[in-house]
């Protein structure tokens, strides 16, 4: 199940990142701020608890979200800069990553890196700016599920309708967050418009 916010600052955010004149820290700062709308969305019917603080006017009951229930993981590399807007909200947050690389002959996606704790009892957000094919997306809810995690919410800044559908078949319950969804995947099934690569852009890497 996927949601597609159509709120014209965030389209507008997304169609900043199409520019290809932008500076990396300007690409960063873009893709934080996007985070930041997807995971007010994400977050909207999240369950609060009732919580003892010591206010200005002495002890006082308030409901806040558990963030300890809560684990943010991000695909490596090009999930940086989203990993750390949804860390920088939620601080009491634990987080993972995974290494997920997809070969450039077969497009096939392959894990080569798992620092993901046990998420038992964890609603787990998952960050990935671009989802092309969607085996990468799979690969990691995939691993999120044999570590038990209780519900994944994925973050989402750009889809090819195919990805979309692929994820929405094998995991129907994994609710997607997802800023726009473009045209088409090519015959080298890269995103049609797209960003170009989104870790190279992020981090100035050639």
């Amino acid at each position: 199940m996927h949601t597609h916010p159509e709120h014209p600052l965030l389209q507008s955010l997304v169609n900043t990142l199409r520019d290809i004149t932008i500076s990396p820290l300007t690409f960063r700062h873009t893709i934080h701020e996007i985070t930041k709308i997807l995971l007010y969305e994400a977050m909207r019917t999240f369950p609060m608890k009732p919580y003892t603080v010591m206010s200005w006017r002495g002890e006082q009951t308030i409901q806040r979200i558990d963030e300890s229930e809560i684990m943010v993981v991000s695909v490596l590399r090009a999930a940086l800069p989203m990993h750390d807007a949804v860390i920088n909200t939620l601080t009491h947050s634990v987080s993972g990553f995974l290494g997920i690389k997809r070969d450039e002959v077969t497009h096939k996606s392959h894990l080569y890196y798992d620092r993901v704790g046990d998420c038992k009892g964890k609603t787990v957000i998952l960050v990935d700016p671009m989802v092309a094919t969607g085996g990468s997306l799979c690969d990691a809810i995939e691993v999120l599920e044999k570590k038990g995690a209780d519900e994944i919410l994925s973050l989402n800044i750009i889809a090819s309708p195919e990805g979309l559908s692929v994820i929405e078949d094998m995991y129907p319950n994994v609710k997607i967050f997802i800023a726009q969804i473009d045209e088409r995947l090519d015959e080298n099934k890269f995103i049609i418009p797209g960003l170009g690569d989104a870790g190279d852009r992020a981090f100035n890497t050639l």
